[in-house]
């Protein structure tokens, strides 16, 4: 089978970082990515050539297009961070062509993942239980693990409750499902409260409001009960800095997104000093690769049981291919309903 030397791709318009900082959210996919024609890179000893199947739209991949994200973008290059597949090709090595022929879930580390073909390190390719849905081996590896990760971090910190604020997110779900399972106590925060009853469903302990005008008293009364020592925050606004201080001795703040474009004030700095008080960042990118080799294949193993099992669940809100992808990506975001996928 003669392998292709060029893909469809929605690749980069612009490479490096961006200038100033950005919104959350792109004003318009089009100032950022065009749909081309790509070259593909020769395949290198440890590399793998992939035909995609889906690959999902994550808010890393809306900050990493405007450059706005913790790595540079290469102009040319597929955006993208993780998708589904199937392995063409290999260009050495035992791990490499042992995946020859398999599905995988992978992160495009040579190419990115929004296009028709991506090249990968056969190292961070995994590969997926005939029984695992595309849509959840799309989403297998960023969201997944990064429940994984912050919920050791509530388990070091010694809490057994935290907050969460994004919880009727995608990710937001999988840590309230996963925190019910490991008897953990999640005081979920949403912005509008249509989502309050699934949400207690899929494992909150309490779901409170912010948009609610009785917010400030319900959530100081469910700190008070239930005493949280972590925030796991992927807003970073003032509520989220309120929320924060209003935590006992010893809270952590656990910063690992950026979804409001507002800066939050610190009004009460004292409490870094006398309340053992600290705020830190999580970035999975550094997180997997410190785990040992036998701690990501139990971690991953354990994700695709989830998914497997169905106590996990990726939701879709739409499909998208290609060439629709640059002007209905953002309709479809704003639904709020699940992941979009991109189907080449």
């Amino acid at each position: 089978m003669a392998l292709p030397s060029t893909t469809k791709a929605l690749a980069l318009r612009e490479g490096g970082y961006a200038p100033a900082p950005t919104a959350a959210v792109p004003d318009r996919m089009a100032d950022h990515i065009e749909l081309a024609d790509m070259p593909l890179p020769a395949l290198k000893p440890g590399q793998v050539l992939i035909e995609v199947i889906m690959a999902p739209v994550n808010p890393s991949d809306l900050f990493y297009v405007q450059g706005s994200y913790g790595q540079p973008r290469t102009q040319g290059n597929a955006a993208g961070f993780e998708g589904v597949g199937r392995v063409l090709a290999s260009g050495g090595g035992k791990m490499a062509d042992a995946l020859i022929g398999a599905r995988v879930a992978f992160l495009g580390t040579v190419t990115g993942t929004w296009a028709a073909h991506a090249v990968s390190d056969a190292a961070l390719c995994i590969p997926l239980r005939d029984d695992l849905r595309d849509e959840d081996g799309a989403a297998l590896i960023v969201n997944p693990l990064t429940a994984v990760a912050l919920l050791e971090r509530v388990r070091e910190a010694g809490s057994e409750a935290f907050i969460l604020n994004a919880a009727g997110s995608q990710l937001g779900r999988l840590i309230l499902g996963l925190a019910r399972d490991q008897g953990q106590k999640a005081l979920a925060v949403i912005r509008r409260g249509h989502d309050a009853e699934e949400l207690l469903s899929a494992g909150a302990t309490e779901v409170l409001v912010s948009s609610d005008s009785d917010f400030a008293t319900r959530a100081g009364t469910a700190i008070r009960s239930h005493k949280p020592r972590v925030l796991l925050d992927a807003v970073g606004d003032q509520i989220t800095a309120d929320l924060f201080f209003a935590m006992p001795s010893g809270a952590r703040w656990v910063s690992y997104g950026k979804m409001s474009d507002e800066s939050p004030r610190l009004g009460q700095m004292g409490q870094f000093i006398f309340m053992d008080k600290h705020i830190e960042g999580f970035w999975l990118s550094r997180w997997l690769p410190a785990a040992s080799p036998e701690r990501r294949s139990a971690l991953i193993a354990d994700v695709q049981a989830r998914f497997a099992s169905g106590a996990w669940a990726t939701r879709v809100a739409s499909r998208l291919s290609l060439p629709e992808a640059i002007d209905g990506m953002l309709p479809a975001l704003e639904q709020g309903t699940g992941k979009v996928m991109l189907v080449p």
